[in-house]
């Protein structure tokens, strides 16, 4: 039995939107509003292990895909079946698969980006948002990718990943190497792409001296990997990811980073608010990529929002700080969605 199999329940499969999707459910099908957690990158359903124990115990309906691309969820070849009509057709597939017509979504990271733009592209699939480290961001005024790299340089990571190949044979290349690099406390993820991180990937003001890099591929290259401080996964749980990716490599989740353009491109009509939800946010205080600066202001394009900051928190929410994310979770949706 595989070390992802040993810690999640029974994996199912649906065929949603020409992909065949893997996921995992606990709780009571079809007894009140599904929640739905998508994962980021380089992550799994297997992310939210501890949310889907915490749903069952409390009897909530959870379901935890593996998204596009990842684990044992089919994976195109085409960079453009990964852009966001693509991604959120995925969900909305997953609920008529389930037989409901609304959920929860809760997204972190790139899955926090797939979440938030549900709202505004097929609205009347959604029941409620939850933010978890990643805010809803306005459309910025230009291109995102040109953007980054006029701010943060050639080198930061998802300029990096434009280049068809390279990162991908470089993560690729030790991936309990690259799994390990990543999955280590906000400290060490700090020092590995520069101080002056506190505004995370915000894309405002002019680049200084004291600018990241988030240059996470040149890190990755340069790091010890005999180093074992700062880890945050048990062994048994850096296994689950290492086995998937392993098998499947990276390039499934990092062609999501290569539909940014195409993405802001056709992004052009779609509203620029959500509301007639309700909606949470969840800050990490010492997320390095995703601040909790960058969800300042974010009330002004949320008609319902909630806000909440977990502290000593890096960016693996979730799984460092499970009891606090479970807490907020669920007691939201018991104020929100009473079963």
């Amino acid at each position: 039995m595989s070390a992802l199999a040993r810690q999640m329940p029974p994996v199912q499969h649906a065929t949603v939107n020409g992909v065949d999707m893997a996921y995992y459910e606990v709780g009571p099908r079809g007894e009140g509003v599904p929640i739905i957690f998508c994962h980021g990158f380089p992550e799994l359903a297997f992310s939210w292990r501890h949310q889907l124990a915490a749903c069952e115990a409390a009897g909530r309906w959870a379901i935890a895909p593996d998204q596009r691309g990842y684990g044992l969820t089919s994976a195109p070849d085409a960079i453009t079946d990964y852009d966001m009509d693509h991604l959120t057709g995925d969900l909305v597939a997953l609920l008529d698969h389930l037989g409901v017509e609304k959920a929860v979504f809760v997204g972190h990271d790139w899955g926090g980006i797939v979440v938030w733009a549900l709202p505004l592209m097929h609205p009347t699939r959604v029941a409620g948002i939850v933010g978890l480290n990643t805010p809803f961001m306005r459309r910025p005024p230009m291109d995102p990718i040109a953007g980054m790299r006029m701010m943060f340089g050639e080198d930061m990571y998802i300029v990096w990943f434009q280049k068809p190949g390279v990162a991908d044979a470089a993560l690729g290349a030790d991936v309990d190497k690259t799994m390990r690099f990543f999955m280590r406390t906000p400290a060490a993820l700090e020092a590995a792409i520069g101080e002056g991180s506190g505004a995370g990937l915000a894309l405002s003001g002019e680049p200084t001296a004291e600018t990241p890099t988030f240059a996470f591929g040149d890190a990755l290259k340069a790091w010890d990997k005999s180093d074992t401080a700062n880890q945050l996964l048990s062994s048994d749980e850096l296994a689950a990811f290492v086995e998937s990716f392993e098998r499947t490599g990276f390039t499934g989740g990092i062609n999501w980073y290569r539909n940014f353009t195409r993405n802001w491109e056709r992004s052009a009509s779609l509203p620029t608010r959500v509301d007639g939800i309700p909606c949470l946010m969840i800050m990490a205080e010492k997320d390095v990529v995703l601040s909790p600066a960058m969800a300042d202001g974010m009330q002004e394009v949320i008609g319902d929002l909630e806000k909440v900051l977990i502290k000593d928190s890096g960016h693996w929410t979730q799984q460092e700080k499970p009891d606090e994310v479970n807490r907020l979770i669920l007691g939201w949706m018991d104020r929100r969605f009473p079963t």
